[in-house]
């Protein structure tokens, strides 16, 4: 990595000469004006319904633009990291030629440099702009962790021994991070942590050693891949119906060959602060979900706030040079955050009891987005055992269904696997499962116990004819992981062990759901008892 800034002011003012005189050109042809923005690192020109991005010819800490040859390498590794994800937005790479009339693109005279050359999208589909105009909703935010979970999926991996995603690399991480803020104390008074950053400051340096076996497991397991690395909320979009990321990092390896659950952690955590903690949390559960990947939840708190300070140290740096921006949450708000993130674990487990149809889905997903719990259902994980997505169907894929008491005994010891690990990070979680029968429940009582957290049944009860006319509208919609019909219903009411009285002590009982108030719910189960923390 290039220790010095060094920047040839020379180079600069020619390369900027070359952008101005293209703009005259482009907008000599176009009914419009040709718009130019400027960032850091980068000219962005505004044609019609184009865009050309120039890189400019800079040499910095963390990214070396200095020669044609680099620029034209980084352009093209722009072009083939964020076609990824944003296949319609990258065009390809353009060369701007020498000629009579001044730079413009080919024509064969000598090539000054490279551009990439993009659709232009529209004001108001960044995801930084949807919430600002309260117009991002669930379905935006399921659709985007479906679509970065397939992502991960295919991305390619980091091979074994790899220094990415190594513990030492977190320690580098935390190092600059901490070296950053500590060197700059005017940043830190700005955010109104003068008490509060020596205690997140310690946390931070503390993590990436206790993390130190689960790095290497995440390693190990294929955890660590090729991300796109910079997913706050301006570099998300919604686009002709679909969600899309752009502007992902191609200038240093090592900021995106990454763990998968530290790429969705910068989403996640802008959303949260963003005042949409529902919706940070319905985007982390979702992608679980989706992915399958529990395993990584004792990292996601250092994760978010990593990103949290990260974020809290680059907007502090354009506070004080006088930028602002609707789009970003100040320094203080981040650090704030931060702190709280390092702080926050409220470890206690919840399941649900109830037949098909009585609101047990409807009473974790409100707790996921109420409380931040981490909810896990029966029914994906149960269809994860036979590669079933959530709302694939498994009667025509499965010969014999997957409804066995076999499956059944080894969807319940799975579920109290992912339980145990999120509790043991410190995340409350929600088992959404029937739990008829009184071991199932003995089984995750005993599991709270052993962890000293506080334990909740969540009882959910309908009318008979409730739960059929549910479940019939269920079958219809088509956009349920539960594949119960009233024939299940039927054969699990004949053995629902009701709760016993020992039961009845720690259980909250859920009916009309309706009309229930997720709040309500959530500040129930938050008053029902209080366990130890777990450490770490």
């Amino acid at each position: 990595m290039v220790k010095e800034v060094q920047i040839d002011p020379g180079d600069m003012v020619l390369a900027r000469q070359r952008v101005e005189a293209l703009r005259a050109l482009l907008q000599a042809g176009e009914a419009a004006p040709v718009r130019l923005i400027e960032t850091h690192i980068s000219w962005v020109l505004l044609a019609g319904s184009l865009a050309y991005k120039f890189k400019k010819p800079l040499r910095l800490p963390f990214l070396d633009f200095s020669t044609l040859a680099l620029r034209r390498h980084f352009c093209e590794e722009e072009l083939r990291l964020n076609r990824r994800l944003a296949p319609s937005i990258y065009l390809g790479v353009l060369e701007l030629c020498d000629s009579a009339e001044g730079p413009r693109f080919g024509g064969g005279g000598q090539v000054l440099d490279v551009a990439v050359q993009m659709h232009r999208f529209p004001d108001g589909v960044l995801w930084s702009e949807m919430l600002a105009a309260d117009t991002l909703t669930s379905h935006h935010i399921d659709a985007m962790a479906q679509k970065l979970a397939n992502f991960h999926r295919d991305a390619a991996v980091a091979p074994p021994g790899s220094a990415f995603g190594s513990t030492a690399s977190h320690e580098h991480v935390v190092q600059l991070l901490v070296e950053g803020i500590d060197t700059a104390q005017g940043e830190v008074a700005t955010t109104g942590l003068q008490t509060g950053w020596p205690a997140l400051r310690a946390w931070l340096v503390a993590q990436p050693k206790r993390l130190a076996p689960v790095w290497a497991e995440r390693l190990r397991d294929g955890r660590v891949r090729e991300c796109h690395g910079d997913l706050h909320l301006a570099n998300v979009l919604q686009l002709a119906g679909e969600a899309s990321a752009f502007d992902g990092i191609e200038f240093d390896p090592e900021l995106r060959w990454i763990d998968v659950l530290d790429d969705i952690a910068f989403l996640a955590m802008d959303l949260m602060a963003n005042d949409r903690r529902g919706l940070a949390l319905r985007f982390i559960n979702a992608y679980l979900q989706a992915s399958g990947d529990y395993a990584g939840l004792p990292t996601l708190r250092y994760h978010l706030t990593c990103r949290a300070v990260v974020r809290a140290r680059v907007v502090g740096i354009g506070e004080r040079q006088g930028a602002s921006s609707a789009a970003h949450c100040s320094a203080a708000r981040y650090m704030a955050l931060a702190a709280a993130l390092s702080t926050g674990a409220d470890a206690r487990l919840a399941i649900t009891h109830g037949l098909p149809g009585s609101g047990k889905s409807f009473v974790s997903q409100a707790m996921l987005e109420q409380v931040g719990a981490i909810a896990v259902r029966s029914d994906v994980e149960r269809k994860r055992f036979f590669g079933l997505g959530a709302l694939e169907k498994s009667h025509d894929r499965v010969p014999g269904g997957i409804y066995d008491s076999a499956t059944t005994k080894r969807t319940y010891s799975r579920l109290a696997e992912i339980a145990e690990i999120a509790l043991a990070a410190g995340w409350p979680v929600v088992v959404d499962a029937a739990f008829m029968r009184r071991s199932e429940r003995t089984e995750f009582a005993a599991l709270a116990e052993s962890l000293d957290v506080p334990f909740t049944v969540f009882d959910c009860q309908a009318e008979p004819s409730v739960l059929r006319r549910r479940l019939l509208a269920r079958q219809a919609a088509g956009a349920d992981a539960s594949e119960a019909d009233e024939k299940v219903l039927d054969r699990l009411a004949e053995f629902d062990e009701p709760l016993a009285e020992s039961e009845r002590a720690c259980a909250l009982v859920v009916g009309a759901v309706e009309a229930a108030s997720p709040a309500t719910l959530a500040q129930r189960w938050r008053t029902a008892g209080r366990g130890a923390t777990p450490k770490g």
